[in-house]
């Protein structure tokens, strides 16, 4: 039995990875995980300087899921390098880094301090951030400016790069499209919905930041829909995420057209959550004698 994967070229031992905000860089886990027995690691997403992310309160519970105001708080770059890239090198397993930025040079910074380092498998690119010279809006609802910073990035990126896609857009698939038009070597979606949730004894909102991304079990019904959607419409690698928490979840992600597979919210209320996942589809696998996930990848019509 084979659970190994390939996403542009990078062979991961097993399909499973983290969403990028939700494990830290890997040590924080390290604890709770043997980092190796994962497919890869993502690392939370990281700027050409550090980021002090929003206002508290952050993270609020929310039915199914919960809402997160974050800020893509990050060490910066130089940090990064020096401990967390350093740490991982101490695990058999693949590094996908996560970029974020507020401008194309900011991204591009980034991606050139990181295509020299051997350590780095994979380049995922959050396109969520809020693009300032455009007033604020996320590059990844444009496709027009999704397009645009993808070639840029790719013009300076050593390692093969995933354009990570919002679905807070009214067709997902014309994103990745615009996506890989520009070049992009995979995709990985969904990242969260925004949402809004009110202290109603409070009387004033959950998180300070007024609004924030959804994630958890309740998006899940959206995300497997998404990727089906983006596996018809694209021929690239796709990591699929959203509400993942057992071997089942990640099996309907594949079987919707996903090479790989993210286990995001739920690992603050189960830090287990990635090898139970992992379990769970090497369990699957035997009890259905499937002998690779090519077998049932995009398997549904």
């Amino acid at each position: 039995m084979d659970m190994s994967v390939n996403i542009c070229g990078v062979v991961m031992k097993n399909p499973v990875t983290v969403a990028s905000g939700t494990f830290g860089s890997g040590m924080e886990y390290s604890d709770f995980v043997d980092l190796s027995k994962l497919g890869a690691v993502t690392t939370k997403g990281v700027a050409n300087v550090p980021w002090p992310g929003n206002p508290t309160p952050r993270v609020a519970e929310t039915y199914g899921g919960m809402i997160n105001a974050i800020g893509l708080q990050n060490p910066g770059i130089d940090t990064f390098i020096k401990r967390d890239l350093k740490f991982l090198k101490g695990y058999d397993t693949k590094v996908i880094v996560n970029v974020c930025g507020h401008g194309v040079p900011e991204y591009v910074e980034v991606v050139e301090r990181l295509a020299d380092e051997e350590s780095v498998d994979l380049l995922e690119i959050n396109v969520s951030c809020p693009n300032v010279k455009e007033g604020g809006i996320a590059f990844g609802v444009d496709p027009t400016a999704l397009n645009q910073i993808t070639k840029e990035i790719k013009a300076k990126a050593k390692q093969p790069v995933i354009m990570k896609l919002s679905p807070n857009v009214t067709d997902i698939t014309e994103m990745a499209r615009a996506a890989v038009d520009g070049g992009a070597d995979a995709l990985s979606l969904i990242n969260t919905i925004t949402g809004m949730k009110i202290d109603i004894n409070r009387r004033t909102f959950a998180v300070a930041n007024k609004t924030g991304g959804l994630s958890g079990p309740a998006v899940k019904p959206v995300a497997v829909r998404m990727v089906y959607q983006v596996a018809k419409a694209v021929d690239v690698p796709i990591i699929g995420m959203g509400g993942i928490a057992t071997g089942e979840d990640a099996i309907e992600f594949i079987m919707a057209g996903a090479t790989a597979v993210s286990v995001g919210t739920a690992n603050f209320n189960n830090p287990s959550a990635t090898i139970q996942v992992v379990d769970g589809i090497r369990k699957f696998m035997e009890d259905n004698n499937i002998n690779s996930l090519d077998e049932i990848r995009g398997c549904v019509e």
